[in-house]
Protein backbone atom coordinates (compact mmCIF):
# COMPACT_ATOMS: atom_id res chain seq x y z
CA UNK A 1 0.00 0.00 0.00
CA UNK A 2 1.58 3.19 -1.10
CA UNK A 3 1.52 6.52 0.69
CA UNK A 4 -1.32 7.59 -0.91
CA UNK A 5 -3.32 4.74 0.15
CA UNK A 6 -2.23 4.69 3.84
CA UNK A 7 -2.71 8.12 4.76
CA UNK A 8 -6.05 9.86 6.43
CA UNK A 9 -5.98 13.65 4.96
CA UNK A 10 -8.59 15.60 3.75
CA UNK A 11 -8.25 16.44 0.49
CA UNK A 12 -5.37 15.09 -1.74
CA UNK A 13 -6.41 18.21 -4.50
CA UNK A 14 -5.10 21.11 -2.33
CA UNK A 15 -1.66 19.60 -2.22
CA UNK A 16 -0.30 23.05 -4.93
CA UNK A 17 -0.96 24.99 -2.00
CA UNK A 18 0.35 23.30 0.86
CA UNK A 19 3.83 23.25 -1.59
CA UNK A 20 4.05 26.33 -2.13
CA UNK A 21 4.06 26.79 1.80
CA UNK A 22 6.73 24.31 2.11
CA UNK A 23 9.43 25.87 -0.66
CA UNK A 24 8.42 28.81 1.53
CA UNK A 25 9.65 27.95 4.33
CA UNK A 26 12.72 25.89 2.97
CA UNK A 27 14.21 28.94 1.65
CA UNK A 28 14.56 30.18 4.91
CA UNK A 29 16.14 27.52 6.66
CA UNK A 30 19.14 27.07 6.06
CA UNK A 31 20.51 25.41 9.02
CA UNK A 32 17.84 22.64 8.21
CA UNK A 33 19.04 22.70 4.97
CA UNK A 34 22.63 21.85 5.46
CA UNK A 35 21.79 19.24 7.24
CA UNK A 36 19.12 17.79 5.18
CA UNK A 37 22.29 17.80 2.78
CA UNK A 38 24.75 15.42 5.45
CA UNK A 39 21.85 12.71 5.80
CA UNK A 40 21.34 12.94 2.25
CA UNK A 41 24.79 11.79 1.62
CA UNK A 42 24.97 9.17 5.11
CA UNK A 43 21.53 8.30 4.95
CA UNK A 44 21.66 7.79 8.74
CA UNK A 45 17.71 6.31 9.12
CA UNK A 46 18.34 3.85 5.85
CA UNK A 47 15.89 1.14 6.52
CA UNK A 48 14.30 2.53 9.72
CA UNK A 49 10.48 3.96 10.33
CA UNK A 50 10.06 7.36 12.28
CA UNK A 51 7.04 8.37 13.58
CA UNK A 52 6.27 12.35 13.98
CA UNK A 53 3.84 14.24 16.63
CA UNK A 54 4.15 18.20 16.00
CA UNK A 55 2.18 20.44 15.24
CA UNK A 56 1.70 19.57 11.02
CA UNK A 57 1.92 22.97 9.34
CA UNK A 58 4.97 23.77 6.70
CA UNK A 59 8.14 24.05 8.93
CA UNK A 60 6.93 20.74 10.50
CA UNK A 61 6.40 18.91 7.06
CA UNK A 62 9.97 20.00 6.18
CA UNK A 63 11.09 18.78 9.52
CA UNK A 64 9.56 15.65 7.78
CA UNK A 65 11.16 15.49 4.44
CA UNK A 66 14.86 16.05 5.84
CA UNK A 67 14.17 12.79 8.04
CA UNK A 68 12.75 11.24 5.10
CA UNK A 69 15.78 12.57 3.26
CA UNK A 70 17.50 10.33 5.34
CA UNK A 71 16.56 7.33 4.89
CA UNK A 72 13.49 6.90 6.72
CA UNK A 73 9.83 5.70 6.13
CA UNK A 74 7.79 8.55 7.68
CA UNK A 75 4.37 8.58 9.02
CA UNK A 76 3.19 11.74 10.72
CA UNK A 77 0.35 13.23 12.40
CA UNK A 78 -1.08 16.44 14.11
CA UNK A 79 -0.30 17.33 17.55
CA UNK A 80 -3.09 20.28 18.24
CA UNK A 81 -6.71 19.59 15.83
CA UNK A 82 -6.49 23.04 15.05
CA UNK A 83 -2.83 23.29 14.44
CA UNK A 84 -2.77 21.14 11.37
CA UNK A 85 -3.12 22.64 8.10
CA UNK A 86 -4.82 20.36 5.31
CA UNK A 87 -3.30 21.81 2.53
CA UNK A 88 0.58 20.55 4.38
CA UNK A 89 -0.92 17.44 4.78
CA UNK A 90 -1.56 16.85 1.02
CA UNK A 91 1.72 18.00 -0.05
CA UNK A 92 3.53 15.35 1.97
CA UNK A 93 1.06 12.73 0.90
CA UNK A 94 2.67 13.60 -2.47
CA UNK A 95 6.14 13.52 -1.53
CA UNK A 96 5.74 10.32 -0.46
CA UNK A 97 5.13 10.56 3.51
CA UNK A 98 2.33 8.84 5.08
CA UNK A 99 0.53 11.74 6.90
CA UNK A 100 -3.10 11.08 9.79
CA UNK A 101 -4.02 14.19 10.37
CA UNK A 102 -6.97 16.84 9.45
CA UNK A 103 -8.04 20.20 10.59
CA UNK A 104 -10.41 19.97 13.49
CA UNK A 105 -11.02 16.24 13.86
CA UNK A 106 -13.35 15.22 16.45
CA UNK A 107 -11.78 14.01 20.05
CA UNK A 108 -12.06 10.27 19.02
CA UNK A 109 -10.66 10.65 15.53
CA UNK A 110 -8.00 12.54 16.77
CA UNK A 111 -7.30 9.70 18.82
CA UNK A 112 -7.30 7.12 16.29
CA UNK A 113 -5.17 9.35 13.71
CA UNK A 114 -2.18 9.23 16.58
CA UNK A 115 -3.41 5.52 17.11
CA UNK A 116 -3.11 5.13 13.32
CA UNK A 117 0.61 6.73 13.00
CA UNK A 118 1.72 4.30 15.99
CA UNK A 119 0.59 1.45 14.04
CA UNK A 120 3.03 1.89 11.06
CA UNK A 121 5.28 0.37 13.91
CA UNK A 122 7.93 2.83 14.14
CA UNK A 123 11.91 2.56 15.38
CA UNK A 124 11.96 6.63 16.21
CA UNK A 125 9.53 9.05 17.40
CA UNK A 126 9.51 12.63 17.32
CA UNK A 127 7.14 13.79 19.62
CA UNK A 128 4.98 16.65 20.48
CA UNK A 129 3.63 16.67 23.94
CA UNK A 130 3.86 13.23 25.05
CA UNK A 131 0.76 12.13 23.15
CA UNK A 132 2.70 9.61 20.96
CA UNK A 133 5.29 8.43 24.12
CA UNK A 134 1.99 8.11 26.27
CA UNK A 135 0.12 6.11 24.06
CA UNK A 136 2.65 3.46 23.63
CA UNK A 137 2.88 2.85 27.24
CA UNK A 138 -0.69 2.91 28.10
CA UNK A 139 -3.07 1.57 25.66
CA UNK A 140 -0.77 0.43 22.66
CA UNK A 141 2.33 -1.39 24.48
CA UNK A 142 1.95 -4.07 21.81
CA UNK A 143 3.82 -1.50 19.57
CA UNK A 144 6.64 -1.03 22.39
CA UNK A 145 8.95 -3.22 20.65
CA UNK A 146 10.53 -1.97 17.77
CA UNK A 147 10.82 1.54 19.34
CA UNK A 148 14.29 2.74 19.81
CA UNK A 149 14.45 6.14 21.45
CA UNK A 150 13.06 9.41 20.31
CA UNK A 151 13.32 13.57 20.71
CA UNK A 152 10.75 15.16 22.78
CA UNK A 153 9.92 18.90 21.49
CA UNK A 154 8.45 20.73 24.42
CA UNK A 155 8.17 21.59 28.20
CA UNK A 156 5.00 19.45 28.66
CA UNK A 157 5.94 17.06 26.89
CA UNK A 158 9.59 16.83 29.25
CA UNK A 159 7.25 17.45 32.15
CA UNK A 160 5.25 13.99 31.23
CA UNK A 161 8.61 11.89 30.13
CA UNK A 162 10.36 12.72 33.74
CA UNK A 163 7.13 11.27 35.43
CA UNK A 164 7.70 8.62 33.26
CA UNK A 165 11.18 8.10 34.24
CA UNK A 166 10.61 8.56 37.90
CA UNK A 167 8.53 5.68 38.07
CA UNK A 168 10.33 3.49 36.21
CA UNK A 169 8.03 3.77 33.02
CA UNK A 170 9.69 4.65 30.22
CA UNK A 171 10.96 2.46 28.19
CA UNK A 172 13.11 3.91 25.87
CA UNK A 173 15.82 6.30 25.94
CA UNK A 174 14.59 10.60 24.71
CA UNK A 175 16.08 13.04 24.07
CA UNK A 176 15.05 16.56 25.88
CA UNK A 177 15.05 18.79 22.76
CA UNK A 178 13.19 21.43 24.74
CA UNK A 179 15.66 22.38 27.28
CA UNK A 180 18.77 22.61 24.40
CA UNK A 181 19.68 26.50 24.91
CA UNK A 182 18.73 26.71 21.06
CA UNK A 183 15.37 25.59 21.40
CA UNK A 184 14.45 27.69 24.12
CA UNK A 185 16.53 30.50 24.20
CA UNK A 186 15.30 31.14 20.53
CA UNK A 187 12.03 29.40 19.83
CA UNK A 188 10.38 29.77 23.37
CA UNK A 189 11.64 33.12 24.09
CA UNK A 190 11.78 35.09 20.29
CA UNK A 191 9.76 32.34 18.17
CA UNK A 192 6.85 32.25 21.47
CA UNK A 193 7.03 35.77 21.73
CA UNK A 194 5.98 36.86 18.63
CA UNK A 195 3.74 33.70 17.12
CA UNK A 196 1.55 34.50 19.81
CA UNK A 197 1.09 38.47 19.16
CA UNK A 198 1.22 37.14 15.32
CA UNK A 199 -2.18 34.82 16.23
CA UNK A 200 -3.90 37.15 18.75
CA UNK A 201 -3.37 40.05 15.97
CA UNK A 202 -4.90 38.42 12.86
CA UNK A 203 -7.51 36.68 15.34
CA UNK A 204 -8.77 40.21 16.59
CA UNK A 205 -7.73 42.87 14.42
CA UNK A 206 -7.85 45.21 17.94
CA UNK A 207 -4.73 47.54 18.93
CA UNK A 208 -2.37 46.28 21.53
CA UNK A 209 -0.99 49.74 22.39
CA UNK A 210 -2.68 51.58 25.51
CA UNK A 211 -4.43 48.16 26.97
CA UNK A 212 -3.29 45.67 29.98
CA UNK A 213 -1.72 42.68 28.68
CA UNK A 214 -1.17 40.17 31.85
CA UNK A 215 0.96 37.24 31.05
CA UNK A 216 0.43 34.32 33.00
CA UNK A 217 3.88 32.31 33.56
CA UNK A 218 7.23 33.78 33.13
CA UNK A 219 9.45 31.14 32.08
CA UNK A 220 11.17 31.54 28.80
CA UNK A 221 7.31 31.45 26.68
CA UNK A 222 6.28 33.98 28.98
CA UNK A 223 9.19 36.49 28.81
CA UNK A 224 9.24 36.70 24.76
CA UNK A 225 4.96 37.07 25.35
CA UNK A 226 5.74 39.68 27.77
CA UNK A 227 8.86 41.43 25.44
CA UNK A 228 6.72 41.58 22.41
CA UNK A 229 3.85 42.82 24.71
CA UNK A 230 5.95 45.68 25.65
CA UNK A 231 7.23 46.35 22.06
CA UNK A 232 3.58 46.94 20.74
CA UNK A 233 3.04 49.22 23.32
CA UNK A 234 0.72 47.12 26.19
CA UNK A 235 1.04 47.74 29.75
CA UNK A 236 2.73 44.49 30.93
CA UNK A 237 1.73 42.64 34.45
CA UNK A 238 3.25 39.43 34.95
CA UNK A 239 1.75 36.30 37.46
CA UNK A 240 3.84 33.93 39.05
CA UNK A 241 4.40 31.37 41.56
CA UNK A 242 7.93 31.40 41.20
CA UNK A 243 9.49 33.52 43.41
CA UNK A 244 12.79 34.06 41.56
CA UNK A 245 11.08 34.29 38.21
CA UNK A 246 8.55 36.81 40.10
CA UNK A 247 11.77 39.19 40.94
CA UNK A 248 13.26 38.73 37.23
CA UNK A 249 9.83 39.80 35.98
CA UNK A 250 9.63 42.84 38.44
CA UNK A 251 13.56 44.05 37.12
CA UNK A 252 12.84 43.67 33.84
CA UNK A 253 10.29 46.66 34.30
CA UNK A 254 6.96 44.91 34.23
CA UNK A 255 4.17 44.75 37.06
CA UNK A 256 4.09 41.95 38.92
CA UNK A 257 0.79 40.86 41.14
CA UNK A 258 -1.24 37.61 41.55
CA UNK A 259 -3.69 36.98 39.38
CA UNK A 260 -6.38 37.62 41.65
CA UNK A 261 -5.40 41.39 41.19
CA UNK A 262 -4.46 40.73 37.78
CA UNK A 263 -7.90 39.14 36.49
CA UNK A 264 -8.95 42.78 38.03
CA UNK A 265 -7.38 44.69 35.06
CA UNK A 266 -6.34 42.90 32.19
CA UNK A 267 -7.50 43.63 28.75
CA UNK A 268 -5.47 40.76 27.11
CA UNK A 269 -4.57 37.54 28.95
CA UNK A 270 -2.46 34.95 27.68
CA UNK A 271 -1.18 31.86 29.66
CA UNK A 272 2.25 30.29 29.22
CA UNK A 273 2.38 27.85 32.53
CA UNK A 274 1.50 24.03 31.42
CA UNK A 275 -0.42 23.68 33.90
CA UNK A 276 -4.43 23.69 34.35
CA UNK A 277 -6.78 26.01 35.68
CA UNK A 278 -4.33 28.55 36.25
CA UNK A 279 -7.61 31.67 34.93
CA UNK A 280 -10.49 30.11 36.30
CA UNK A 281 -14.04 30.81 38.19
CA UNK A 282 -12.88 33.27 40.73
CA UNK A 283 -10.86 35.10 38.40
CA UNK A 284 -13.81 35.10 35.48
CA UNK A 285 -16.37 36.55 38.49
CA UNK A 286 -13.53 40.65 38.86
CA UNK A 287 -12.45 40.14 34.89
CA UNK A 288 -13.21 43.10 32.95
CA UNK A 289 -16.22 43.23 30.16
CA UNK A 290 -14.58 42.76 27.29
CA UNK A 291 -12.12 40.57 28.32
CA UNK A 292 -9.51 38.72 25.87
CA UNK A 293 -8.09 35.37 26.96
CA UNK A 294 -5.73 32.91 24.75
CA UNK A 295 -3.49 30.32 25.87
CA UNK A 296 -0.25 29.71 24.53
CA UNK A 297 0.50 26.53 27.01
CA UNK A 298 0.33 22.86 25.51
CA UNK A 299 -2.82 21.90 26.24
CA UNK A 300 -6.56 23.78 26.56
CA UNK A 301 -6.51 23.26 29.67
CA UNK A 302 -4.72 26.09 31.38
CA UNK A 303 -8.41 28.75 30.91
CA UNK A 304 -10.78 26.75 32.87
CA UNK A 305 -13.67 26.51 30.22
CA UNK A 306 -16.01 24.17 31.97
CA UNK A 307 -16.20 27.16 34.89
CA UNK A 308 -16.68 29.98 32.45
CA UNK A 309 -19.59 27.71 30.55
CA UNK A 310 -21.15 27.51 34.31
CA UNK A 311 -20.93 31.26 34.31
CA UNK A 312 -22.07 31.84 30.78
CA UNK A 313 -26.13 32.37 29.40
CA UNK A 314 -24.69 31.97 25.99
CA UNK A 315 -21.62 31.64 23.65
CA UNK A 316 -21.66 32.43 19.80
CA UNK A 317 -18.61 32.29 17.44
CA UNK A 318 -18.70 36.31 16.53
CA UNK A 319 -15.17 36.04 14.47
CA UNK A 320 -13.20 33.00 12.94
CA UNK A 321 -11.42 31.54 16.18
CA UNK A 322 -13.25 33.97 18.62
CA UNK A 323 -16.12 32.43 20.94
CA UNK A 324 -17.92 34.90 22.76
CA UNK A 325 -19.21 34.05 26.22
CA UNK A 326 -21.68 36.25 27.68
CA UNK A 327 -22.21 36.22 31.49
CA UNK A 328 -25.34 36.10 33.30
CA UNK A 329 -24.54 39.67 34.75
CA UNK A 330 -24.11 41.09 31.27
CA UNK A 331 -20.55 41.08 30.61
CA UNK A 332 -18.91 39.08 27.70
CA UNK A 333 -15.30 37.49 27.69
CA UNK A 334 -13.78 36.57 24.18
CA UNK A 335 -11.67 33.03 23.88
CA UNK A 336 -9.37 32.71 21.06
CA UNK A 337 -8.99 29.18 19.31
CA UNK A 338 -10.99 27.31 21.79
CA UNK A 339 -8.53 27.82 24.61
CA UNK A 340 -5.80 25.88 22.21
CA UNK A 341 -2.24 27.09 20.85
CA UNK A 342 -3.01 30.64 20.01
CA UNK A 343 -0.36 30.59 17.88
CA UNK A 344 -0.68 27.87 16.00
CA UNK A 345 -4.39 27.51 16.12
CA UNK A 346 -4.97 30.74 15.07
CA UNK A 347 -1.52 31.33 13.31
CA UNK A 348 1.03 29.86 11.03
CA UNK A 349 3.64 29.03 14.42
CA UNK A 350 6.96 30.28 14.79
CA UNK A 351 9.11 32.10 12.84
CA UNK A 352 10.81 30.02 9.56
CA UNK A 353 13.93 30.98 10.75
CA UNK A 354 13.40 29.95 14.80
CA UNK A 355 12.45 26.88 13.79
CA UNK A 356 15.08 26.24 11.43
CA UNK A 357 17.32 25.51 15.04
CA UNK A 358 14.54 23.48 16.61
CA UNK A 359 14.29 21.47 13.98
CA UNK A 360 18.02 21.43 13.47
CA UNK A 361 18.42 20.07 16.82
CA UNK A 362 15.42 17.69 16.40
CA UNK A 363 17.15 15.89 13.53
CA UNK A 364 20.36 15.89 14.99
CA UNK A 365 19.29 14.20 17.94
CA UNK A 366 16.88 11.82 16.44
CA UNK A 367 20.39 10.50 14.50
CA UNK A 368 21.93 10.74 18.21
CA UNK A 369 19.38 8.75 19.78
CA UNK A 370 19.43 5.99 17.00
CA UNK A 371 23.79 6.15 17.39
CA UNK A 372 23.58 5.44 21.05
CA UNK A 373 20.44 4.18 21.90
CA UNK A 374 21.74 0.99 24.11
CA UNK A 375 24.17 3.23 25.75
CA UNK A 376 21.55 5.58 26.67
CA UNK A 377 19.36 3.55 28.95
CA UNK A 378 15.74 3.80 29.36
CA UNK A 379 15.94 7.96 30.57
CA UNK A 380 15.00 11.17 29.54
CA UNK A 381 18.61 12.94 28.45
CA UNK A 382 19.58 16.17 27.46
CA UNK A 383 20.80 17.43 24.13
CA UNK A 384 24.81 16.51 24.20
CA UNK A 385 26.24 19.87 24.28
CA UNK A 386 28.13 19.77 21.12
CA UNK A 387 25.41 19.02 18.92
CA UNK A 388 23.25 22.40 20.37
CA UNK A 389 26.74 24.03 19.33
CA UNK A 390 27.39 22.98 16.18
CA UNK A 391 23.74 24.19 15.18
CA UNK A 392 24.55 27.69 16.60
CA UNK A 393 27.35 27.53 14.67
CA UNK A 394 25.51 26.60 11.30
CA UNK A 395 23.08 29.50 12.17
CA UNK A 396 25.76 31.99 12.36
CA UNK A 397 27.53 30.95 9.43
CA UNK A 398 23.95 30.85 7.55
CA UNK A 399 23.98 34.47 8.71
CA UNK A 400 27.54 35.48 7.52
CA UNK A 401 28.58 35.88 11.39
CA UNK A 402 32.08 35.16 12.62
CA UNK A 403 33.03 34.54 16.32
CA UNK A 404 36.59 34.66 18.18
CA UNK A 405 38.47 31.41 19.34
CA UNK A 406 40.73 31.24 21.70
CA UNK A 407 44.38 30.96 21.44
CA UNK A 408 46.71 28.79 23.18
CA UNK A 409 47.61 31.11 25.73
CA UNK A 410 44.14 31.46 26.75
CA UNK A 411 42.82 27.61 26.94
CA UNK A 412 46.23 27.28 29.27
CA UNK A 413 45.01 30.09 31.28
CA UNK A 414 41.48 28.71 31.52
CA UNK A 415 42.40 25.17 32.16
CA UNK A 416 45.28 26.33 34.85
CA UNK A 417 44.18 26.37 38.56
CA UNK A 418 47.54 27.68 39.80
CA UNK A 419 48.12 31.41 40.55
CA UNK A 420 47.54 33.64 37.12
Amino acid sequence: MNTKERSIIKDLALAPEGHLKIDWVNAHMPVLNRIREQFEKEQPFKGLKVAISLHLEAKTAYLAKVVKAGGAEVAICGSNPLSTQDDVCAALVEDGITVFAKYNPDPKEYKELLIKTLETEPDLIIDDGGDLVSMLHSERKDLLKNVRGGAEETTTGILRLKAMEKEDKLQFPMIAVNDAYCKYLFDNRYGTGQSVWDGINRTTNLVVAGKTVVVVGYGWCGKGVAMRAKGLGANVVVTEIDGIRAVEAYMDGFAVMSMEEAAKVGDFFVTVTGNRDVIRGEHYKVMKDGAILSNAGHFDIEINKPELDELSESKRTVRRNIEEYKLKDGRKFYLIAEGRLVNLAAGDGHPAEIMDMTFALQAMSLKYVNDNYNSIGKKVVNVPYELDEQVARYKLASMNVTIDTLTDEQKLYLDSWAEH
